[in-house]
């Protein structure tokens, strides 16, 4: 059983620890932040308590769980591990010199590996001298629950890194798929028009948050609107994300953020951690109503949904990832009620094409052209399943 090492004590890299100490493993917990490392350790133990007291371990799993997981301030720490991921802030000057002085510490064999959600792993990995053992493993907040996990080698990767990863991750118990290294990945990129078309449909007076939420919960059966998902998130994370995605992409209209998600985040609006986003989260504050009108909430759903499918299609023809690998992340990754490309099956190849060129001669936006994917599978009457 391998050493983990996981540098970044937040609530991802301590979900991680959590789930590699669950697996068996003994983990190195780092952080140059204390109080960081006393918190992550307190909140394991609240974690741990809870699972006791539900009856999903007894008293002797959660010591051996806490005890597999040391805290330490010191990079150093990590000199025996044989896997670390780094779970520090999305800046890559910050991840490149981190890697560069991970790789002075570990052994020559050992696997370094980014929890980057957007960013080049390509780039981070060429600050290596050995970038070749230098992989993206993504996982989902909060980490112990969400199922799904990225692995995304960068050119540079090695193929018996990436299978190592792969497996290992495997046995972690969680679902992983397989994605090219651009921006986004599989689950960031295709699920950029959730937020951005509602976004936009807001910002057209078409509807207001309440009742596209609605439209989106109540008719296509998601778990969470897409401007109650932007609010537990927070606009300054979703924001950041997709700023990120759109000049990743060289400006990319389908990927352009909007003035209004833009415009809360400034005002410090940001969802429920600070109590007001798209929706007021204080006590006495009184929940909109949504429009009920069936025919307004299916010409939502599906204005976004189709736009979710041409992502979808894209990211396929783009070769980012496999069929099946691109619907998996969208169910285990964001909770979607089914995949993305089973729908397209389901409502029609015909239907999604005509919408989207519907859309493009309504508005004439680089935005909302149809990908040639779906186009040519329309014209060969072809189906992805």
């Amino acid at each position: 059983m391998i050493k983990v090492g996981i540098l970044g004590a937040g609530a991802m890299g301590s979900g991680i620890a959590q789930v590699a100490s669950q697996a068996g493993h003994k983990v190195v917990l780092s952080d140059r932040d204390t109080d960081a490392l006393k918190l992550s350790e307190e909140k394991l133990s609240k974690v741990m308590s809870r699972l006791v007291e539900k009856g999903k371990i007894d008293e002797d799993r959660k010591k051996e769980i806490e005890g597999n997981i040391s805290y330490t301030e010191n990079l150093v720490d990590f000199s025996d591990c044989q896997l670390v991921i780094e779970a520090i802030v999305e800046k890559i000057e910050v991840k490149k010199t981190v890697f560069e002085k991970l790789e002075e510490i570990v052994d020559g064999e050992a696997i370094l590996a980014t929890n980057t959600s957007s960013l080049s792993i390509a780039s981070i990995a060429a600050a290596c001298k050995k970038p070749e053992r230098v992989i993206g493993i993504h996982f989902f907040n909060p980490a112990p629950l969400m199922p799904l996990v990225e692995i995304i080698p960068a050119v540079q990767t090695s193929d018996e890194t990436t299978k190592k990863s792969r497996v290992l991750i495997d046995t972690w118990k969680k679902k992983t798929v397989l994605a090219k290294d651009t921006p986004g990945f599989i689950v960031n990129r295709v699920a950029r028009p959730f937020y951005g078309e509602a976004l936009r449909i807001y910002d057209e007076g078409f509807a207001d948050f309440a009742t596209i939420d609605w439209a989106m919960k109540e008719i296509g059966g998601f778990r969470m609107g897409p401007f109650e998902l932007m609010d537990f998130i927070g606009n300054d994370v979703n924001y950041a994300v997709t700023e990120s995605v759109f000049q990743a992409f060289y400006n990319d209209p389908r990927y352009k953020p909007s003035f209004t998600q833009k415009r809360h985040s400034e005002a410090g609006w940001l969802g429920r951690k600070t109590n007001r986003g798209y929706y007021d989260y204080n006590t006495d504050a009184k929940k909109p109503e949504p429009n009920t009108d069936v025919k307004l909430g299916e010409n939502i759903l599906w204005r976004v949904l189709v736009m979710l499918i041409n992502e979808a299609a894209d990211a396929l023809y783009m070769n980012i990832a496999s069929r099946d690998d691109i619907d998996l992340a969208m169910t285990k990754g964001v909770n979607y009620p089914k995949g993305l490309l089973k729908w397209a099956d389901e409502k029609g190849i015909d239907h999604c094409v005509e919408t989207m060129d519907r859309l493009y001669d309504e508005y004439h936006e680089d935005r909302y052209r149809c990908s040639p994917l779906l186009r040519k599978m329309k014209k060969d009457g072809k189906t992805f399943y």
